[in-house]
């Protein structure tokens, strides 16, 4: 890049460098949420799942992660050839030593920062399914598995012009035919929408959650035992640190500092404020009180359904998206007990519920192609079949990475499960009370 384009463009890339910083602090959130829910003697166990997928996902996506996501050699529209970029190569700076100007002006390498921090958090929100029972080695290595077979292709298919982008070989395209795109070029003439990962991330993280919670089975007292938060507090400041990542997350979005990364801020705010109402008055309704666990679950699940369509509902429109998702999550968690599933610290009710419902009621609540705005039947069909899409190929792909790695051992011994997870597998204890 040219000192006048890095100057002309240094004020979206300051941001992009916060937003990519703030997404990042998500995942220590992330820790906190789950690690406040989880009992005294598996809290650094499940903070530790966290750290770790930080720690594999980041030394991944280095190595192959963005090519599979981003690069420019498309296979059968699913992923990217791994090798193309291998180690970033001729990602960072060209052959004259200038950096490379990305897709939206500034240079590629900050676009990098941004988005490995998405492929991190996805696979760290799949851990609170999976409190108290699963091997710490196990995780690392399902980690870098699956954020390669599953994570990789998804971001390509939805965000790299993949199958499940607005290009004109996508499933999109092929549904309600193709429009010019002004450049001579051609683009479905209805583009599905996921502005921040309804797809990618939540309806991902979700089923994957699911599907290894069924598979690797129940904690010893499931639907006897109470598992109640040892630290409420704890769970009220990762809820606060995933908010405040959250607008690095939604309004970071929009890639560069302008008017559309306002609308997604607000939007943010306004969905997940109406949320917290929606869970607590549901909670209130139901049980009588409203609760801290309740507000932080609000918070999140506005969050999450937010994600999706941050940049393309209005601040009303947000309230009433949020409110719902309050609702649907608040009713959802309790699923678990009555199909017999333990998804332990609630990933199936609160990201794949919010999730689902964030990607698919932009087809009602969209200003510019929604049903409630004017728009017709086609935008909700194209979100539909997104949502769907990432369900099958998440759950079907997951299930067949985990009873790949059954043979390496998912459960930790019926003894370290009594004694507690963090002594077992970590030789440490949270708390000494002694």
């Amino acid at each position: 890049m040219s000192p006048e384009e890095v100057l002309a463009n240094s004020g979206n890339a300051a941001w992009m460098l916060m937003s990519a910083s703030l997404v990042l602090l998500m995942t220590p959130g992330v820790a906190f949420f789950y690690g406040g829910m989880s009992r005294s003697k598996s809290v650094l166990n499940m903070m530790m799942m966290s750290f770790g997928a930080m720690a594999v996902i980041a030394t991944v996506y280095v190595l192959w992660g963005w090519s599979m996501s981003y690069g420019t050699q498309d296979i059968g529209g699913i992923f990217a050839n791994p090798f193309e970029f291998f180690g970033l190569k001729d990602t960072i700076t060209d052959a004259d030593g200038n950096f490379i100007a990305g897709a939206f002006g500034y240079p590629n390498v900050i676009d990098v920062a941004f988005q490995v921090t998405f492929a991190i958090i996805t696979t760290a929100l799949i851990s609170g399914a999976l409190a108290e029972r699963v091997k710490f080695g196990t995780w690392m290595l399902f980690s870098g598995v699956w954020v390669t077979i599953v994570y990789f292709p998804l971001a390509h298919m939805v965000w790299g012009g993949g199958l499940l982008s607005g290009s004109e070989d996508g499933l999109a395209a092929k549904i309600f035919g193709t429009t010019d795109d002004g450049d001579g070029g051609l683009v479905a003439s209805v583009a599905p929408i996921d502005f921040a990962g309804g797809t990618v991330v939540h309806i991902n993280a979700g089923i994957a959650a699911f599907v290894l919670a069924v598979i690797i089975g129940k904690r010893a007292g499931f639907g006897k035992t109470a598992y109640r938060p040892h630290n409420l507090p704890f769970v009220m400041l990762g809820a606060a640190l995933l908010w405040f990542g959250w607008f690095g997350f939604n309004a970071g979005s929009a890639f560069a500092a302008d008017g559309n990364a306002g609308l997604a801020w607000v939007n943010t705010t306004s969905a997940t404020a109406a949320a917290i109402l929606g869970w607590l008055l549901t909670e209130r309704i139901r049980d009588g009180r409203a609760t801290s666990l309740g507000a932080a679950s609000g918070a999140v699940a506005g969050l999450v359904a937010i994600t999706p369509a941050a940049g393309a509902l209005s601040p009303v429109g947000s309230l009433a998206l949020g409110a719902v998702a309050g609702i649907l999550s608040a009713l959802a968690v309790g699923l678990k007990f009555k199909f017999g599933y333990d998804d332990s610290l609630d990933v199936v009710g609160v990201h794949l519920v919010s999730g689902l419902w964030g990607t698919v009621a932009i087809g009602f609540f969209g200003t510019s192609t929604g049903l409630f705005y004017g728009g017709d039947y086609k935008q909700l069909v194209v979100q539909f079949v997104i949502a769907a899409f990432a369900l099958v190929f998440t759950g079907i792909l997951t299930a067949i990475i985990a009873f790949a790695l059954k043979p390496m051992g998912w459960r930790v011994s019926a003894e370290t499960e009594a004694q507690g997870i963090d002594e077992g597998e970590h030789a440490e204890t949270a708390y000494d009370l002694v």
